[in-house]
């Protein structure tokens, strides 16, 4: 099992990771709708989905794969 981490996304703010690397899955931790370089929240549901799709794409990424 191999740890996921990446600063394009959130830091954990509990006692888990961003993400974990099994068997050729990669599971990721729920995502918040905060920008990472910024640590912005954007206004409205469909800017703060983007965001969290975003995140979850930057810890797919650092995993070495993405959403396709």
């Amino acid at each position: 099992m191999q740890v996921i981490e990446t600063k394009n996304a959130p830091g954990a703010i509990g006692p888990y990771s961003q993400g974990f690397e099994a068997n050729g899955f990669v599971i990721t931790s729920g995502q918040i709708p905060v920008d990472p370089a910024t640590g912005a929240v954007p206004e409205g549901i469909a800017a703060q989905t983007q965001q969290s799709c975003k995140n979850v794409g930057a810890i797919l990424q650092a995993a070495g794969t993405d959403f396709d």
